[in-house]
């Protein structure tokens, strides 16, 4: 409770008051909180989740503040923002991932190794180069001494897409795709010829037993 609440009761019974319910005032009752006006404003949001409290003021009749208390208070809801994901599934795309990831579960409750013969890969935009920071550029020196300075720098101009394979003990293969280079299945077979024959020399454990 506030201290606010509690310094105004505490008038109230010390002037002789005994209950803390507010005492009925003069004037026209509001009406712009209503059930009916209520009801309006949740079908307006329910059409359109991103409407404005601007909008549902001028649309129902009530003033801005009326609006954003029965959003917030009588229909208990907040506005938020749109959380950004990798991408949007289709429904089939979703059932297609959980039956693969139920046989991947399946197989390592049968086999607990399972996981560790897996290879995965992915493609990243990198930059040719990053500038060093300050902290990594940061040195000892004496009281008396001036302090380094360097040059501010940006990152580099030139982008290199960079594919990596890896499992579970680490990176198997990484290459970077020649400038100007576009991401064809031709050039991703070749990838993976490549690929294939990394896993035979870094990864004999796995080669020798054709899994």
């Amino acid at each position: 409770m506030g201290i606010t609440q509690i310094k105004e009761w505490y008038n109230r019974f010390k002037d002789g008051h005994i209950t803390v319910e507010s005492e009925p005032r003069s004037g026209r009752p509001s009406t712009c909180r209503n059930d009916q006006v209520i009801a309006k404003v949740n079908v307006l949001v329910m059409r359109d989740f991103r409407v404005t409290i601007r909008e549902i003021a001028e649309e129902v009749g009530i003033s801005t503040f009326s609006a954003h208390s029965i959003m917030t208070e009588d229909l208990a809801m907040n506005r938020v923002a749109a959380k950004f994901v990798p991408k949007l599934l289709m429904a089939e795309q979703k059932e297609l991932r959980f039956e693969v990831l139920q046989d991947m579960l399946d197989s390592t409750n049968r086999d607990p190794s399972f996981m560790n013969t897996i290879i995965t890969g992915d493609k990243s935009w990198v930059y040719g180069y990053d500038p060093e920071t300050k902290s990594q550029s940061s040195q000892w020196k004496h009281s008396t001494s001036p302090r380094p300075k360097k040059a501010c720098q940006v990152h580099s101009y030139v982008k290199v897409m960079l594919t990596v394979f890896f499992n579970s003990h680490g990176v198997v293969h990484h290459e970077y795709a020649p400038q100007g280079q576009t991401i064809t299945k031709e050039y991703y077979r070749d990838v993976l010829h490549r690929l294939h024959d990394a896993v035979r020399r870094k990864r004999p454990e796995l080669w020798s037993t054709g899994n």
